[in-house]
């Protein structure tokens, strides 16, 4: 992108906020478009301003994060939704997914990764913090076990009685779309399964970082998958070695 990434943050705690956005405007590829303390006054901001991406909290008070994120997509269907969070509970990851979050990152992310990981859901990735991204496996594995024919069985949660994983996942289901990927693209699959990142995977592969992108960019495409969070469940209910 060559203007300036226009954010708007959205957290109820006003030093952490003013904070995260003084950090933020240091940072030439961003501009601060807004902030906001709970989702009225987001919603406010996002008509106003029309942000790239939001910043967004989960913990707000009257209404939750991950149930505004439905509303705030309407109101800006271009922006994209990056949640930065304290809550480490795999149901509120599921749920913020599943209403359009474009990634889930923890607040303990150091900055720089933080600022990588808005130009990554901006270019059209989902990001996921690693810590998060093993519950998610772990929940999934738990909730949805493979079937007799190597399918997977959709899962409940139940967050305020909400049911989440009923949707098939997306892509290719049968075991033989794996027959599709090669040997170091499984091991890659594998890993990303596992939680870790493209750096780690390189390290661990002594390949180059780029080698693992191009990898990753290959497996969605054979599996017919969109981001590296569908990627990480489809391999959870399979056996990758």
């Amino acid at each position: 992108m060559t203007m300036p990434i226009a954010l708007l943050v959205v957290d109820d705690h006003t030093l952490f906020r003013r904070g995260l956005v003084a950090l933020l405007s240091q940072d030439g590829r961003f501009t601060v478009a807004g902030e906001a303390g709970d989702i009225g006054e987001a919603l406010r901001c996002v008509k106003r301003s029309k942000p790239d991406l939001i910043l967004l909290d989960n913990h707000l008070p009257g209404v939750l994060g991950v149930d505004g994120i439905a509303t705030l997509k309407e109101a800006a269907p271009g922006t994209r939704i990056l949640m930065l969070t304290v809550s480490e509970n795999e149901d509120d990851l599921s749920a913020a997914l599943q209403a359009g979050a474009d990634g889930y990152l923890l607040k303990t992310v150091e900055l720089d990764s933080l600022s990588e990981s808005i130009i990554k859901v901006l270019e059209g990735e989902s990001v996921v913090s690693p810590e998060m991204m093993t519950k998610l496996v772990a929940a999934f594995r738990s909730k949805s076990p493979p079937t007799a024919n190597g399918d997977v069985a959709a899962g409940n949660g139940d967050r305020n009685g909400d049911r989440h994983g009923d949707a098939p996942l997306p892509g290719l289901q049968a075991d033989s779309a794996i027959a599709l990927l090669s040997a170091r693209e499984r091991e890659v699959l594998a890993l990303i399964a596992r939680g870790d990142s493209n750096k780690v995977i390189a390290r661990k592969l002594d390949i180059a970082e780029t080698t693992v992108k191009i990898h990753v960019q290959h497996i969605l495409r054979k599996l017919q998958l969109t981001s590296r969070v569908q990627a990480a469940v489809y391999a959870a209910g399979r056996e990758m070695g």
